[in-house]
């Protein structure tokens, strides 16, 4: 018996699934590692936790689900978030932490390049949003601020470029993550000249650009003893975790969309062609050639109510937050759609789509005397979906969407789906115990390995029978106090950047204090 091994490098942490070769599950297992704010802005992790955890993670999936079965690993495909910037020395070591997909610390150099015309055509050759969260912004920031660093470095690389060549001794990055950088021109399939010199640097600098079907090259020795892997495993560069969760859900063609909220969010759509969008609100991101996934990306999902539950959650059991978050959903269920005139704004890390402002901040509007915690509760998970209908909406003046389906553990809880199914009054299918990113996976790796004669016959076997029907009561309640949450978004632009100003100037007096 063969077996196909996904592994997903999350935000939060790494998921690992053995998968047989029909796609049935035979095990899976999740480690974790923290990502540390060490100033205003900033949003880093440590590389070798991820690569330590992930090592930990799939030598316990070996050892539990795989060894004692005596399956046979057919091949191991790599997923990972995107966005992710890591400077690394001629030896391949880290040069200081990772920036990842949240951090905004470039958000001054976004404003200048978004406003120019080099910005406009980098959007047009790149398909990526001129934002902070781009690795162009980041590597740029890099050789303003932290010459010392820029210096030093031999390679930029993503956090899976990173883990790929710890394991294989490989610099390579798929077209996938590679066309989320800022740097890629998505019509060449070529790093861009014109990103490569805003970010001062010349092509030497990052890795080797692969397809997403292409094999890494062979597991170090050491790595193929610890794992009791041979030396034939096949290892495969693989996607993005936003692509292979669209690949994942069956979302290929016309009309069709999906959701993902897990920690950040996403709406996404897959075809042939290149969204064009003159207010640059929209990512168009490689999967294969002349295949697009398409859509915009929030900040601010599960994360977000992940954070309202560690400050105002009842904790019964301290460590395990899944217990809280499921009982603040019961007391959100309780109250009233709209939640009596109570909305929230979820820009607690800035914002991308569809207003792209990385000084966005989040806000509560509207409270009166009567309103309790259960309304609080109910009015942050609201507005973390009016901010997904928000992307929704926009995305449809380009597309049209007939069908929805959500992924990501926040969005398929029950709670979370029917609020999905209510806003857009369409609709949502999934399927529950589902992990869309690690399917996607596999239906990467069965189509290299010819079980499938493309992605597209792929993805038409996707099947998800769960579907949550729209309350038309609702969704016309949640079109009024949308009207609210989208024109406080905008209207607030002044204020926002106010603040964000303010933080630069004050955001470190309580260290001071601490100090003295």
């Amino acid at each position: 018996m063969k077996c196909i091994i996904t592994i997903e490098l999350g935000t939060n942490g790494v998921r690992v699934f053995a998968f047989t070769l029909s796609g049935q599950v035979i095990g899976s297992l999740k480690g974790y590692y923290p990502t540390f704010h060490t100033e205003p802005d900033h949003s880093e992790q440590d590389p070798e936790q991820i690569f330590i955890t992930t090592l930990y993670v799939l030598k316990n999936l070996l050892n539990e689900y795989i060894h004692p079965k005596k399956i046979k690993v057919a091949c191991i495909c790599f997923s990972a978030a995107m966005h992710s910037v890591l400077a690394v020395d001629k030896n391949g070591n880290p040069l200081g932490n990772a920036i990842t997909w949240a951090d905004n610390r470039a958000k001054k150099e976004a404003q200048e390049l978004r406003r120019s015309a080099l910005g406009k055509k980098l959007y047009a050759a790149t398909g990526t949003p001129i934002h902070p969260m781009s690795p162009l912004l980041k590597i740029a920031w890099i050789r303003s601020n932290d010459k010392e660093r820029f210096k030093q470095a031999n390679k930029f690389l993503s956090i899976k470029s990173y883990i790929v060549h710890q394991l294989t001794g490989e610099y390579m990055i798929d077209y996938s993550i590679a066309s989320a950088t800022g740097l890629l021109n998505i019509h060449t399939i070529k790093w861009e000249a014109d990103a490569l010199q805003y970010a001062g640097i010349t092509a030497a600098k990052l890795p080797e650009l692969a397809p997403i079907f292409t094999a890494t090259g062979k597991l170090k020795k050491a790595y193929q003893q610890s794992l009791r892997l041979p030396a034939e495993t096949k290892i495969l560069i693989g996607s993005s975790d936003g692509c292979l969760a669209t690949l994942g859900d069956g979302v290929k063609g016309e009309g069709k969309a999906t959701i993902t909220i897990e920690d950040s969010g996403a709406v996404r759509v897959m075809g042939p062609a290149v969204l064009k969008d003159e207010q640059m609100r929209f990512f168009n991101y490689l999967l294969t050639d002349n295949c697009y996934v398409s859509g915009g990306p929030t900040n601010n999902g599960g994360n977000i109510f992940e954070w309202f539950t560690r400050q105002f959650g009842d904790f019964t059991n301290p460590f395990d937050i899944e217990d809280s978050i499921q009982q603040l959903m019961e007391e959100a269920a309780k109250v009233p759609a709209g939640s009596d005139g109570l909305l929230f704004l979820p820009y607690l890390l800035g914002e991308r789509a569809p207003i792209w402002n990385a000084n966005a901040r989040g806000a509560y509007f509207g409270l009166h005397i009567k309103h309790e915690r259960r309304h609080f509760v109910r009015a942050t998970i609201e507005g973390i979906m009016y901010e997904i209908y928000s992307i929704g909406k926009t995305l449809a003046e380009q597309r049209t969407i007939k069908s929805l389906s959500v992924n990501g553990s926040f969005g398929t809880i029950p709670f979370c789906t029917q609020l999905i199914a209510d806003l857009f009054n369409k609709p949502v299918r999934l399927r529950q115990q589902f992990h869309s990113v690690s399917f996607g996976a596999w239906l990467l790796s069965a189509t290299e390995m010819g079980i499938y004669k493309s992605l597209d016959e792929a993805a038409k076997t996707v099947e998800l029978p769960d579907v949550y029907k729209p309350n038309k009561q609702h969704h016309a309640i949640y079109a009024d106090y949308f009207g609210i949450f989208e024109k406080l978004s905008v209207k607030l632009y002044d204020e926002f950047e106010a603040i964000g100003g303010l933080q630069q100037k004050y955001g470190v007096v309580e260290d001071v204090f601490k100090k003295k």
